[in-house]
């Protein structure tokens, strides 16, 4: 098969003359209409220091493509920042702006006839709706992840400054101290530095075998960086040669080594809502339960933060995660024969990787952090369909207290801070879900104050929102079906009991279906959907969180 499937059809032959000569107009040579054309997608800008460097990268494959026999073409697509617009309205932007990339990266590719793509991002939604994109394309594609950040010279992080907000609001610091952490705590290029969101989300990417080996740890400043970025232009002409589409690579079997290194990592539950969304682009079946059958063989390895010691940036420098890969592998816990970007199997490509030399951040399979998954997928009457946990074990297996119900994020983080909520209490934030948001918000605001406030351990917290890869302590979100669907987390009243059990995964509201059959009867939606706009589209379109909130 050409590899010129798509191009020849934009600038071969006479009738083609106006198609070639706009781009002569930027740069096309005679000799460029004979090679494949490679679109590189961009999420560079200066909104985020996640994406500032990202320009610049995407500059060295363009020159990588093009000294390989190819034509690279710069284009870009949207960023946002989860951690600016954190805890704000502008927060439900975030999670549509998965499907603002996936939807501009297909626009573009599907207009110009790109041959191939390699995509490049940084913050947390880049990495799932380049992926979209690149499965509703299918052509010969590479993602590169724009790397992590170094933590500070006192080893904090953004993470770090969230959590003393909550200090500060119990009095353990003055605002000159929390100042201070402000302004050393986040310096330079580079995406959070734990194993939050997008550091989750490029490690899965890896695993799945859409990004070459290594570029899921590098950091963002790093000469491996420039070289991940080099060796993009001959992998992904080996791609189209062979024409190895992301089809042949994200298969099923992909996606269950993807989970088994999301888990062994102690990965984001937002990796959940994304592979969900993924692989239900390429067409592939996976499901809530599948991350409960795969995470009862898999443990915790990773001493990562939010809730390890490390930082992405210390395993880097220990090896990155092919020596995990590698460690799983040999276990029978990954699938060897999955074929990668290099054009070469999973087996092949950790073929020659060595063992690591230190054990404090990856641990050995008789020393786990948890011996099986931190992601536990829970059912009950408050999550008929489901809803996603984050349970380490070190605040406990199970918590049962009573709710205190808020309406929004704002609500309950008043109440937070303002130190009105009691050991025992089960915070409910609810009518925050995908279409009740719109757009379902993370929950790091409210989550960082409780442990700055040091009730990590003595309180629970539900949502149908989302939690930030940060996010640590006793939590659950993802609850659907919800609030703003009827879900029964809608009829939730102050004092009510609630179980959340991490050894069975149920999620129990622990009041007669009588009495919530009387509720539901005199039940409202109190929140006004938006009337236009994106975010009016988006609350139409979306489907449930348990089906990774698609909008297809």
């Amino acid at each position: 098969m050409s590899s010129r499937k798509y191009s020849k059809e934009l600038v071969d032959g006479p009738n083609q003359a106006a198609s070639r000569s706009m781009l002569r107009g930027v740069g096309f040579t005679s000799e460029d209409f004979t090679k494949p054309f490679v679109g590189i997608a961009s999420t560079g800008a200066k909104v985020t220091p996640c994406n500032m460097h990202i320009n610049k990268l995407s500059e060295i494959v363009e020159d990588s493509i093009n000294n390989s026999g190819g034509k690279g073409v710069l284009f870009n697509t949207i960023t946002v920042s989860d951690g600016i617009s954190m805890g704000t309205q502008g927060m439900k932007y975030s999670l549509i702006s998965r499907e603002v990339i996936a939807d501009s990266i297909e626009t573009v590719v599907g207009c110009l006839g790109y041959d191939g793509l390699i995509a490049i991002g940084g913050c947390d939604k880049n990495m799932p709706g380049c992926l979209i994109g690149m499965a509703r394309l299918d052509r010969p594609s590479i993602f590169i992840y724009g790397g992590s950040i170094k933590p500070s010279n006192e080893n904090t992080d953004y993470v770090t400054v969230s959590e003393k907000v909550g200090e500060f609001s119990k009095g353990e610091i003055n605002e000159d101290r929390l100042i201070h952490y402000e302004k050393i705590s986040v310096e330079g290029p580079g995406s959070c530095g734990g194993m939050y969101t997008a550091n989750t989300m490029a490690s899965a990417v890896e695993a799945l075998g859409m990004s070459l080996p290594g570029s899921s740890s590098q950091d963002a400043v790093s000469e491996s960086k420039k070289d991940d970025c080099v060796s993009a232009g001959e992998a992904i002409m080996n791609l189209l040669e062979s024409d190895i589409k992301p089809s042949d690579i994200m298969t099923r079997e992909a996606f269950e080594n993807a989970i088994t290194v999301v888990i062994a990592l102690g990965g984001s539950t937002n990796a959940v809502l994304h592979l969900l969304a993924i692989a239900h682009s390429i067409g592939v079946e996976l499901e809530l339960d599948d991350f409960t059958k795969i995470g009862k063989e898999t443990p915790v390895l990773a001493d990562l933060k939010p809730f390890g010691s490390h930082y992405m940036s210390e395993l880097n420098a220990n090896g990155g995660i092919q020596p995990l890969m590698k460690l799983l592998l040999d276990k029978g816990l990954l699938h060897g024969d999955c074929l990668t970007v290099t054009g070469k199997t999973l087996s092949q490509n950790l073929e020659n990787v060595t063992p690591y030399e230190k054990k404090n951040i990856i641990r050995d399979f008789d020393n786990p952090i948890k011996e099986n998954s931190h992601l536990r997928i829970m059912y009950g009457n408050l999550a008929v369909d489901g809803a996603v946990a984050k349970i380490t074990g070190k605040e406990g297996t199970s918590f049962e207290g009573n709710a205190r119900v808020f309406n929004s994020e704002e609500e309950g983080v008043e109440a937070i801070l303002s130190n009105s909520i009691n050991d025992g209490d089960v915070i409910v934030i609810r009518y925050e879900g995908p279409k009740g948001g719109p757009g379902m918000r993370e929950m790091l605001k409210p989550t960082s104050a409780i442990m700055g406030l040091g009730l990590g351990d003595k309180v629970g917290f539900i949502t149908d929102g989302r939690f930030s890869g940060g996010t640590h302590g006793f939590v659950v979100g993802h609850i659907s079906p919800e609030a703003a669907e009827g879900g029964n987390i809608a009829l939730v009243e102050n004092g009510d009991t609630i179980l959340i059990d991490a050894e069975n995964d149920q999620l129990i509201l622990k009041v007669e279906d009588k009495v919530l059959d009387e509720r539901r009867s005199n039940w409202t939606n109190p929140i006004k959907t938006p009337k236009k706009g994106v975010l009016a589209k988006y609350a139409k379109s979306v489907k449930s969180a348990s089906l990774g909130a698609t909008t297809d």
